[in-house]
């Protein structure tokens, strides 16, 4: 069986993780989590990363930062993972969803300012398959309306727009490291903050409300707690095996690019023959190769499509069901406007296996299935 996705491992996680349970600081900020911060921070250009438990906590942590109160409003795609709107939904906002573009997947920018209403107060764009949503316009709007911007980059790690890293374009940006992603820890995550103004809030949040960051710097004498918070700090130990593979990243991302480019030139002509689609890439836009996905005609192609694929040890899989369609979407959202992409595009997409370590033979022998199916 081809598996549609293997955690990455570059060989040294182990070492690592040893070396930082002989620290005996195996708790959050021990030395990984130190080196990944500054990892990120050097490999961006952000001005602060603070690394975090999942993406989900650093999406809450955004909207803590945020000020995100009940009765407010945040404006996102339905297409996403329910973490994208349950960081707002706690916070007591209605989350309001406009239809995607169907070429990316992504929030379709143009529909974003009909959407604006006086409760509004963030704009979440997410980079599906680490392809970058149109951050000139959305930043344009949000400037012109007084937005915050969370750019929900869980999949865009290593991933551009006209030359800016994505996640450091908004004023937050949300990085995860679950073992699906590109770079994993297993369970993980990073909040990008641009404003100088927000990282000592969010070091207080992030530590249980607490100052405690100021004082193992050595800038106060004592720490206590000063605002409201929660632990949002990952165990050194899971910050020590993501290290292993930032080491690596280039050439881990170099490895899934060849993959994505071999699927991209061998469905080519299944795709010119409008039997499939395939991802497009905006220009401007340099992708992280973070998933390779076909199109099928519709639901019921794509089903077949999926049950072929597994029956040859292929696992290719569906992805996101539109959240405006599932309950809890129903009860803490609403679409604004005409749904005429968002389902429909959804119905129609597969996934195919793509992870760091895949070979090149299994490459084309999905390839080779793909195509005695639409034979």
């Amino acid at each position: 069986m081809i598996n549609f996705n293997v955690p990455p491992y570059t060989g040294k996680e182990m070492e690592y993780i040893k070396k930082a349970v002989e620290n005996q600081k195996i708790c959050g900020d021990g030395e990984f989590t130190k080196k990944c911060n500054a990892w990120i921070e050097e490999k961006t250009g952000t001005t602060k990363c603070l690394l975090t438990t999942s993406c989900t906590h650093a999406t809450e942590l955004a909207a803590l930062l945020a000020d995100i109160k009940e009765g407010d409003e945040v404006i996102m795609p339905a297409y996403t993972f329910v973490s994208t709107a349950d960081a707002f939904v706690l916070r007591g906002a209605t989350v309001v969803f406009v239809d995607i573009k169907p070429e990316t997947m992504n929030i379709d920018e143009n529909l974003i300012e009909a959407a604006i209403t006086e409760k509004t107060r963030a704009i979440v764009p997410v980079h599906y398959a680490g392809v970058s949503c149109e951050m000139d316009k959305i930043m344009e709007i949000a400037k012109r309306h007084n937005l915050v911007v969370i750019e929900d980059a869980a999949q865009g790690i290593m991933s551009t727009y006209k030359g800016k890293p994505l996640g450091t374009i908004g004023d937050f940006g949300c990085f995860s490291f679950h073992e699906t992603k590109n770079y994993s820890m297993g369970e993980g995550g990073a909040l990008l903050i641009r404003n100088e103004k927000d990282i000592e809030e969010a070091e207080i949040i992030r530590e249980k409300g607490t100052n405690r960051s100021k004082f193992f710097r050595g800038q106060i004498d004592k720490y206590t707690w000063v605002n409201y918070g929660s632990s949002y700090l990952p165990s050194d130990m899971n910050a020590a095996y993501l290290y292993a593979q930032l080491e690596l990243a280039d050439e881990i991302n170099d490895a899934r690019l060849a993959c994505w480019n071999r699927y991209d030139a061998g469905l080519k002509g299944l795709a010119e023959a409008g039997k499939i689609e395939v991802p497009f890439i905006p220009e401007g836009c340099v992708h992280n190769a973070h998933m390779f996905y076909i199109k099928a005609k519709d639901l019921e192609e794509r089903s077949r499509l999926i049950e072929f694929l597994q029956k040859n040890d292929i696992w290719a899989v569906f992805h996101y069901i539109p959240l405006h369609t599932a309950p809890a979407g129903l009860k803490f959202g609403r679409f604004h406007g005409e749904d005429r992409y968002t389902t429909r595009e959804s119905e129609r997409l597969c996934r195919l296996p793509m992870y760091y370590g895949l070979k090149e033979d299994q490459v084309d022998y999905i390839i080779d299935k793909v195509k005695e199916f639409y034979a």
